[in-house]
């Protein structure tokens, strides 16, 4: 048993040794009159663990925040099919499917490991008049 433990341990640590993060969040523009907060960084902010290389990303990112302060997480993945563009997609624990957002966006290396990435995502789901909704989000990114 304290064989088995130690290779569990060994591997374990090798996997995370050999890991990168990364941190990502969406800029939110306030409202007209309003100015910039600290929460319009914070309000989507995401973690992520790069896979095979650097090609693909998985993690999870903080959807919304109710009154209570209790927020919601949402699976995120992306898939960097060049140097520096990506397909992202978001999607929410529950109601996957009728909620699933895709996009594109492009990684600007600005200094490091902090890269600035202005992005284009929309629903899949058409709303009640027969339109997807896209918006155009800044998002900054920091992997370790």
């Amino acid at each position: 048993m304290n064989k088995l433990f130690l290779t569990m341990t060994f591997a374990l640590c090798t996997i995370i040794a050999s890991a990168q993060f990364m941190v990502v969040t969406t800029i939110e523009v306030p409202e007209e009159g309003a100015e910039l907060e600290m929460s319009s960084l914070t309000d989507n902010m995401g973690v992520g663990y790069v896979l095979n290389g650097g090609k693909y990303t998985v993690g999870l990112i903080q959807a919304n925040k109710d009154s209570l302060g209790d927020a919601t997480y949402d699976l995120w993945g992306r898939y960097n099919w060049k140097e520096n563009m990506y397909v992202s997609v978001q999607m929410p624990m529950e109601e996957m499917m009728d909620n699933l957002t895709v996009g594109v966006g492009y990684s600007y290396a600005a200094w490091k490991g902090l890269c600035i990435e202005p992005n284009y995502s929309m629903g899949l789901k058409e709303d009640e008049n027969g339109e997807r909704q896209g918006s155009f989000n800044l998002g900054v990114s920091y992997k370790f």
